[in-house]
């Protein structure tokens, strides 16, 4: 398997003062804590991250020590996700047939979510996301802008991320990619492949802003006593 990281973010929202990804979590990088998570799946095989122009080496050699030898590639990111996940595409092998892409703010994400996403796509689904279900009560704004209504949050799920492709379909959705996408299942649901739905874990949340950088801290605190 091979597992893509997009890490080119600002983190503007974190307000870090540096790319997400290297934000120390704990007194090492978020994109060391993902890495390490990632690769406890047995069956990874290759990393590639996408990193800030200029950034390479240092994201390449920060994820490396944390890799326990899997090999790691770093490419330039782009602008955008699109831009950065296709950057990273372009240098898979062929010989991978199932890549994950994991955002490398969702650097708590638990090895069975991994692996979950990885027997899925080997048993024949050709997308997989890992999803959790949605605790809030969800309303929907009319098409006026003024009224709502509520949404049957029991049907609903938050997507996470490894998300998990075969190759092939993947890079068919991003040579027709809207470069506005957010979301890779997305891309691929847009030329009528089916999503497959996984357990996700509230572990796997994303590291967006300060708050979400203590809720991490404190998980591992608790980890580790």
């Amino acid at each position: 398997m091979v597992v893509i990281v997009p890490a080119a973010g600002s983190g503007e929202r974190l307000g870090a003062g540096v790319p997400k990804a290297m934000a120390p979590l704990a007194g090492e990088p978020i994109l060391a804590h993902a890495v390490r998570a990632l690769v406890a799946e047995p069956r990874v095989g290759l990393v590639v991250l996408a990193a800030p122009e200029g950034l390479e080496d240092d994201m390449a050699a920060a994820a490396a020590a944390n890799a326990d030898g899997v090999p790691v590639v770093a490419v330039t990111g782009g602008a955008t996700r699109v831009e950065s996940v296709a950057s990273a595409l372009s240098v898979v092998p062929d010989g991978f047939g199932v890549v994950l892409v994991h955002d490398a703010a969702r650097c708590l994400v638990p090895v069975p979510v991994v692996s979950a996403v990885i027997d899925a796509v080997l048993t024949g689904a050709r997308a997989v996301v890992p999803g959790v279900p949605v605790v809030d009560t969800i309303r929907e704004l009319e098409a006026d802008g003024e009224g709502s209504r509520t949404v049957d949050r029991s049907r609903l799920r938050a997507v996470q991320t490894p998300q998990g492709f075969t190759l092939e379909v993947l890079r068919r959705a991003h040579a027709s990619a809207d470069p506005a996408s957010t979301d890779d299942a997305g891309m691929v649901e847009s030329l009528g492949v089916p999503v497959r739905l996984v357990a996700g874990d509230p572990r796997a949340f994303k590291v967006t802003t300060a708050l979400d950088l203590v809720l991490a801290e404190a998980l591992l605190s608790g980890e580790e006593a």
